[in-house]
């Protein structure tokens, strides 16, 4: 139907529903009043190279919405980020960032938290690699992710499990 499936609509799909069983991840510190604060909704946020730079508009309750339909926001989020037509509501009260740095061939990089999120995941260029599976080496399609966390409310070992979640 005119829509092209990238990996990202199913990341984004495999995020939203980690997050529900990690909700820390889609929480905010508030320094005033010294506490965390739960968001009740899911904008997942990707950052998008632009001629002026990055920049990271959201998907509004992604958590709700199909893969097809997470693709359909993404590329028509992408259209106005590159053609300079965002509005502010497109890019504020994001919950959770997605980077994606493997669209320039880059395995890792070191991911930063747009404030005031609690956490940010990059991704790495998909490549074939040789892996085990069922005591067999088998040749896989293989992501790199790296992760950034706000410590403050997300320890170490919360994050390790995230990521073996997703």
């Amino acid at each position: 139907e005119g829509i092209h499936l990238t990996y990202m609509p199913f990341i984004i799909k495999a995020i939203t529903k980690t997050i529900k069983q990690f909700p820390i991840f889609n929480a905010s510190f508030d320094h005033e009043k010294g506490e965390i604060l739960y968001k009740d909704f899911m904008n997942i946020g990707f950052a998008t190279d632009t001629k002026e730079g990055l920049v990271v508009p959201n998907i509004k309750d992604a958590d709700t919405l199909s893969v097809y339909e997470l693709a359909k926001k993404l590329k028509d989020l992408q259209t106005k980020a590159i053609e300079r037509t965002l509005q502010l509501k497109d890019i504020q009260n994001g919950t959770f960032t997605i980077t994606n740095y493997g669209a320039f061939d880059a395995l890792y990089d070191t991911p930063i938290i747009k404030y005031p999120e609690g956490a940010i995941m990059g991704i790495g260029k998909i490549i074939q690699k040789p892996v085990v599976k069922n005591n067999e080496i088998v040749i896989a399609h293989v992501m790199p992710i790296s992760f950034a966390v706000d410590h403050r409310i997300i320890d170490v070992a919360d994050a390790g499990r995230f990521v073996m979640m997703f």
